[in-house]
């Protein structure tokens, strides 16, 4: 019934979740199997952030695999039922390049829509209604969730211009693991694209460690001024940075739950 509601009202948004990677980070429990299938708390770490996007309203969703346990994503999800999804749509990134360049083969999926990407190791207390609902009412272009952390150099910061708050504001830089932070705030690793973000991805070079990335994705959206953000509310687990990270997701969402409805 949500997803119907905001179909009608707003922009048709679908879901992309990255679970590919080699989870060397979490080596040895993922020799065998593909991080994004380990336990975390109640569940395995995948049904947070499908349940995320379904939360938000989205009910057509791309899982984006990699590596030899692929077909044990459709062993435990199927077609998705189970979630209240329509479809459940899987594709294979077939080597380690980037989240933008998995994110380009979910081109065909998108038809022209505009996406909801999460990475597979992320998860929420909250939900995205919100921010679902100010990215429809952008005229263009993209929006990041953000959060605020006290090891922002690990990720990508954020540098909102001054005198903005939470709330209100424009971002002014997006650097990749500075050694110097000029901020708190970093990405999250949940986005929102326009139907645009594919001519975007299609014009990348690779980086440095020869891949595609979704920093130089945001910052061309930057750059033409059609980026935003919002902040989480609540807490936002990493569940693959380290075994430090594993292990606190394991008892925030033990602690205080995830996916909550009513933040």
């Amino acid at each position: 019934m949500l997803a119907e509601l905001l179909e009608r009202n707003g922009t048709n948004v679908k879901g992309v979740i990255l679970v590919g990677g080699s989870g060397s980070r979490l080596d040895p429990l993922t020799r065998v199997t593909n991080k994004h299938l380990l336990p975390v708390y109640d569940k395995p770490m995948v049904f947070y952030p499908i349940q995320a996007l379904v939360n938000a309203g989205i009910t057509d969703i791309m899982l984006v695999t990699g590596g030899s346990n692929a077909g044990d994503f459709l062993r435990l999800l199927g077609n998705g039922s189970d979630f209240g999804l329509k479809r459940l749509h899987y594709t294979y990134q077939d080597r380690p390049a980037g989240i933008a360049h998995a994110l380009g083969l979910t081109r065909d999926f998108a038809e022209g829509d505009s996406l909801l990407l999460m990475l597979g190791d992320n998860i929420i207390e909250g939900n995205l209604l919100a921010a679902r609902r100010n990215f429809e009412a952008q005229d263009r272009g993209a929006r990041v969730m953000l959060t605020r952390v006290e090891n922002p150099s690990s990720y990508g910061v954020v540098e909102i211009e001054d005198g903005a708050c939470d709330e209100v504001g424009h971002i002014k830089s997006i650097t990749e693991k500075p050694a110097d932070p000029k901020s708190n705030l970093v990405q999250t690793g949940i986005y929102f694209y326009d139907e645009h973000v594919f001519d975007v991805v299609s014009s990348l070079r690779p980086s440095g460690r020869g891949e595609l990335e979704i920093t130089d994705v945001n910052t061309h959206y930057l750059q033409e001024g059609n980026l935003e953000y919002d902040i989480l509310e609540g807490f936002w687990a990493d569940c693959g940075e380290s075994f430090e990270t594993y292990l606190e997701s394991q008892t925030l969402v033990a602690t205080h739950g995830a996916n909550k409805l009513n933040m």
